[in-house]
């Protein structure tokens, strides 16, 4: 498990390279993943993450955006860490950020990263903010390994487009790798949850972590 210290220096990093792309002019959007995994796409054996400049804004980041502009009860993720913070699929939290297996799951095991300060840019993040984000995903993975194993996942990060100032709440979505997608899912983009996400969460917030 990485030490706090490794967390706050991996977050920093990836503020920073945020902060470059912004300022480039032929990348509209970044997206920050970690898949791990062969399940999950990752191309190396070794833990990494990965950053990639794209010159337009992802269909995905237009419909969370969309999603917000929508919601008539203010932020979408202000209110969704109010709502979660005493239900049975709240995972854990600290200071800075709540995690939960959210009701709308689309596969088994999948949780959401909320940060608890309100910022549509990753980059406007305090650093200790930014540092508590990062303590909820390693603690998030630690009692996911402690409840399955080493599983594969994809880690991504959703953030407002750089020069966007609609509505938004960056946050990090967490997704295991224990179905594939079959030909249901594949026809109509409905996805199957096999697991409640109320009992994916008491399992997550009950398993033995190892400090």
């Amino acid at each position: 498990m990485f030490s706090d210290q490794v967390i706050a220096e991996m977050m920093s990093a990836l503020k920073s390279r945020l902060v470059t792309h912004a300022h480039t002019s032929n990348i509209r959007y970044t997206q920050a993943i970690v898949n791990h995994g062969r399940e999950a796409g990752a191309s190396l054996a070794h833990p990494h993450g990965q950053i990639l400049g794209l010159p337009f804004v992802p269909g995905e980041i237009l419909e969370e955006e969309r999603a917000f502009e929508r919601f008539k009860g203010g932020c979408i993720v202000c209110t969704t860490t109010e709502a979660e913070s005493q239900t049975e699929r709240l995972v854990l939290e600290n200071e800075h950020a709540m995690v939960v297996c959210p009701f709308w799951s689309s596969s088994p095991y999948e949780m959401l990263i909320m940060p608890k300060a309100h910022n549509q840019h990753l980059t406007d993040t305090s650093d200790d903010a930014l540092t508590g984000v990062g303590l909820a995903i390693r603690d998030a993975l630690a009692h996911l390994v402690a409840t399955l194993g080493d599983i594969a996942f994809n880690l991504v990060f959703h953030t407002a487009p750089s020069h966007h100032a609609g509505i938004f709440h960056w946050h990090v979505h967490l997704f295991p790798k224990l179905t594939t997608t079959a030909g249901f899912e594949r026809g109509t983009g409905v996805m199957i949850n096999i697991i409640a996400p109320e009992d994916a969460a008491t399992q997550l917030r009950s398993a033995s972590v190892q400090a």
